[in-house]
Formats: C-alpha cells, structure tokens, sequence
C-alpha cells in the first residue's frame, strides 16, 4: 500500500450541487444565502479546505438538489471565484462560475442612514457597477459600496 495515496477531503455526491472555490470568510454567508440551513437533504460543507488557487476554501455539497441560477449567482456577490458544479451519477455534468447580476434586488442593505430604503418598507435595488471588485451604487440614494462593506439582509 502506498503512503501518498491521496484522499477526498469530502465524500462523492451521486447526485446535486457543489459549490467549491468559496473564500473561507463567505462559506458561511453562502449557506446563509442558499438558505440550505432547513433542508432535509444531506449537506457537507468544508472549511479551510486546501486550495492551490486560493490558499484556503470552503465547499458546500448538496445531496439531490439544484439550485436556480438566480439563487446561485447570489454568491457572486460575496464569492466571486466560486465555481458551480452540477453533478449526476457521480459525474460532474456541467461545471461553470458564478457570474455576478447587473442588479441586485433585496439582496444587500445600503449603507446610507438617510436612503429611502432604510427608513422606507421597501427593497432596496443596486446595480452593479463594477464585477471585478464587486461595487454596488444604490438605486436610490447613488451610495456606492464594495468589499467588505457590502452588508447583507
């Protein structure tokens, strides 16, 4: 028997998603985004797993489920390097990356004390304004925000 036989960090999936390449610092804002917290399918999620492209990741899979675009391409927002893998009969059926939305309804909370969406019950709505580094201007008020003060509902 061989010494550098190498390991699954995570068990196989028959069938569902993966969603790997999540920085370690979004994993869990991306289960909190997916809303997977009640299902009642089987749900690995990996953190600070190694990564030759990002040093460190997390991985979240999930048994006998997929999800809609429009739900997947949320995680752009706080992971923009993940990368989405449908799987079936233990076959990576399609593999692609997130793409970030032109816009982002009721996703995100405005920085700004004085937008209407704040003060208002109403959703907010930003576009997209640069997909590189994830900038966001408010709909209503024009505030601009990125990185790490990109706030979620």
């Amino acid at each position: 028997m061989s010494t550098d036989k190498k390991e699954l960090a995570v068990a196989a999936l028959k069938n569902g998603t993966v969603i790997d390449h999540i920085p370690t610092d979004a994993l869990f804002k991306a289960v909190d985004l997916l809303g997977i917290t009640h299902l009642e399918k089987s749900i690995t999620i990996g953190y600070n797993l190694q990564s030759n492209r990002l040093g460190k990741k997390g991985i979240i899979k999930v048994a006998d489920t997929f999800f809609p675009d429009e739900i997947l391409n949320r995680i752009a927002i706080i992971a923009p390097s993940a990368v989405i893998n449908t799987i079936k009969d233990f076959e990576v059926i399609k593999k692609e990356a997130v793409s970030i939305p032109d816009e982002v309804i009721d996703l995100v909370v405005c920085n700004n004390p004085k937008c209407i969406t704040r003060n208002e019950p109403m959703k907010s709505r930003f576009d997209v304004i640069d997909k590189e580094n994830v900038t966001l201007k408010c709909r209503y008020c024009e505030h601009e925000v990125s990185g790490e003060s990109i706030v979620l509902k």
